[in-house]
């Protein structure tokens, strides 16, 4: 899997072990309520365990902004989409520019459909998935088709 440039600011990096940039992202209560509607933040062991989990199944890359790692995003065969982007980083259209190229590489890969579930609570996360071309479904499930 190679890096995928969007512009000269964001750049998709493959995955690769950076504990100790990504645990910081993870150890704010508030990212981790959007994320995944808990209360507690991570720790080094359940890091480890998600990012190997998303890494065998799925195309998962950090978001790289101005030479500086920021979030992570991970495109699984089915079609889910799961992203994060860290607190100093949000509401800089980084989000929508990785999303951009996610669904590029989903259109490549010939996957029909994009999903992702988002908290009801998660307003802004909402607007990003919309603003990208996804339509709201159900609760808090989002999809987009993509054209052939």
């Amino acid at each position: 899997m190679n890096s995928r440039v969007i512009n000269e600011d964001i750049q998709l990096v493959p995955y690769y072990p950076n504990y100790k940039t990504a645990l910081k992202w993870y150890q704010d209560p508030e990212l981790c309520r959007q994320v995944d509607n808990r209360d507690q933040v991570y720790d080094l062991d359940l890091l480890k365990r998600m990012y190997r989990y998303l890494n065998t199944h799925g195309d998962l890359f950090y978001i790289k902004y101005k030479n500086r790692l920021c979030g992570d995003v991970c495109l699984q065969p089915d079609g889910e989409v799961n992203i994060v982007i860290a607190k100093p980083f949000q509401n800089k259209h980084i989000g929508r520019m990785a999303m951009h190229e996610i669904i590029r590489m989903a259109a490549e890969k010939k996957i029909p459909e994009l999903h992702a579930v988002i908290y009801s609570f998660n307003v802004q996360s909402q607007r990003m998935f919309e603003s990208v071309g996804f339509i709201k479904t159900d609760d808090e499930k989002y999809v987009l088709s993509i054209k052939k």
